[in-house]
């Protein structure tokens, strides 16, 4: 296993335009840390959620979600129904140079409350906002 230090990342990050906005050190001011950590980057989520809901039961295609499957919420917080979940994307924008792969992990903070993040590669050469899925255990 490699772990790339801070001032690898920020290095890297800077040089070929990784991640923008970039924080080049950790930030918490009473709030979930975001920016660079020690050995990561902690991204942040914007303010539109989508929740999902399957009230009428139907079937779940992971290629063909119905719109009706989902709740749109924007704000500050999003709270996640027992059992569900809801899909989020990161402020950042990531933009992945072709030598680089990347993981990206739920943080403990969530874990702790019973919010599972999903793990979710950013391979080489891909570049946008990443949809992370927070699911209530």
């Amino acid at each position: 296993m490699t772990v790339l230090s801070d001032k690898w990342i920020k290095k890297t990050a800077k040089q070929k335009g990784m991640i923008k906005p970039f924080v080049d050190k950790q930030v918490r001011k009473g709030k979930i840390s975001f920016g660079l950590s020690s050995y990561g980057y902690d991204a942040r989520v914007s303010n539109e959620f989508k929740i999902f809901t399957n009230v009428n039961s139907g079937i779940v295609d992971p290629k063909i979600f119905k719109k009706e499957s989902f709740v749109t919420k924007i704000g500050k917080e999003c709270i996640i129904p027992p059992n569900s979940f809801a899909l989020a994307r990161t402020m950042e924008y990531f933009k992945i140079p072709d030598d680089i792969l990347v993981i990206c992990l739920g943080k403990s903070t969530y874990a702790r409350c019973g919010i599972i993040v999903n793990v979710t590669p950013l391979e080489p050469g891909w570049e946008g906002h990443v949809t992370l899925e927070f699911s209530n255990t």
